[in-house]
C-alpha cells in the first residue's frame, strides 16, 4: 500500500541550521508525533511537510506527488482536498459564527458538516455563536472540527490541544485517532505533551539537527 507521505533528506535553515537529512514516511492509518525544545525546527518541518514551505534541500511526496515539483495550482488542490492543518492559533474568521467557519471548509472541500463530529467535540451547542463569543477551548475545538470536516487524507497538527485541559484534549484526540482508523488517514503531530505524543504509533525527537525515533 502506498504511503500517504514520503519525505527524503530534508534540510532547512534560517539564521542558523534547523535540521539536516530528515527522512520520514506516514502510512494509511498511521500517526507520528514529533517533540523537541522550542526553536528546534518542529513547526518548520510541519510547514514543509504540509505544502506551506519548500525545503532548501530534499523532497516531499503526498499521495505519490512531489509537492514542490508540481505547479502551484496542483499543490493548492492537494492542500484544499487532501491536507488538513491545525494550528495552535485558531485562524477562525472572527466575523463568522462557529457554524459558518465550518461551512466554509465544507464548501471548499465539497463535503457536508458531520453533526456527529460536532457532538463528539462537544461544540454542537455553540454553532450559532460568533467566534468572539467562544472560549479559547471552544475555538480550538471548532478549528479542529473545521479541518476534519474536509475529510483530509493527512492531518498536520501543531500543538492542537494547547488551549484545552488534559481531559478535553484526550477526548478530542480520541476522535482524531478514530478518524485515522476509519478513513485510513495519517497524522503528523507536533506537541510538547510527551504523554499525548506516546499515544501515536511512533514518536520522534528533533534534536541536534536530526530527527531521532524515541518510541
Amino acid at each position: 500500500m502506498q504511503n500517504l507521505l514520503e519525505a527524503k533528506n530534508l534540510a532547512h535553515a534560517y539564521d542558523y541550521p534547523l535540521f539536516d537529512d530528515v527522512s520520514l514516511s506516514i502510512a494509511p492509518g498511521q500517526s507520528i508525533a514529533v517533540v523537541g525544545v522550542s526553536g528546534s525546527g518542529k513547526s518548520t518541518l510541519l510547514h514543509i511537510l504540509s505544502t506551506l514551505l519548500a525545503p532548501q534541500k530534499g523532497s516531499v511526496q503526498i499521495l505519490g506527488k512531489d509537492i514542490y515539483a508540481i505547479k502551484e495550482k496542483e499543490r493548492l488542490a492537494i492542500r484544499r482536498h487532501d491536507v488538513g492543518i491545525v494550528f495552535q492559533s485558531h485562524y477562525l474568521f472572527k466575523g463568522f459564527s462557529a457554524e459558518e467557519n465550518i461551512e466554509v471548509a465544507a464548501l471548499l472541500a465539497a463535503q457536508s458538516i458531520d453533526e456527529r463530529l460536532l457532538e463528539a467535540f462537544g461544540i454542537a451547542h455553540v454553532m450559532q455563536k460568533r467566534v468572539t463569543e467562544l472560549s479559547g477551548g471552544e475555538q480550538q475545538r471548532v478549528s479542529i472540527a473545521r479541518v476534519m470536516t474536509k475529510k483530509p487524507r493527512l492531518i498536520f497538527a501543531d500543538e492542537p490541544t494547547g488551549n484545552l485541559d488534559r481531559a478535553t484534549a484526550y477526548e478530542v484526540m480520541d476522535v482524531v485517532f478514530s478518524y485515522l482508523e476509519s478513513e485510513d488517514a495519517g497524522l503528523f503531530l507536533v506537541t510538547h505533551d510527551i504523554e499525548l505524543a506516546k499515544r501515536c504509533d511512533a514518536v520522534y525527537e528533533l534534536r541536534q539537527r536530526r530527527l531521532m525515533q524515541i518510541s
